[in-house]
């Protein structure tokens, strides 16, 4: 394992690149008080914590 100090010059990489998709906006939720609790009006983005991984063929 190689050990890693930090006086490298870490600075000269970047520190992280995303991929963020486009949202189209398709429908919202009309109950606020369940939007509220979701965190969200749009039902997409509703992915509650279960604790488990998402793809079950990764390791």
């Amino acid at each position: 394992m190689q050990d890693f100090h930090f006086d490298e010059k870490f600075d000269q990489f970047p520190l992280a690149m995303a991929y963020v998709p486009w949202q189209h906006i398709t429908k919202v939720y009309e109950n606020l008080e369940k939007a509220y609790r979701t965190g969200t009006i749009f039902p997409e983005l509703d992915k509650p914590f279960t604790g488990k991984r998402c793809c079950p063929n990764v390791r």
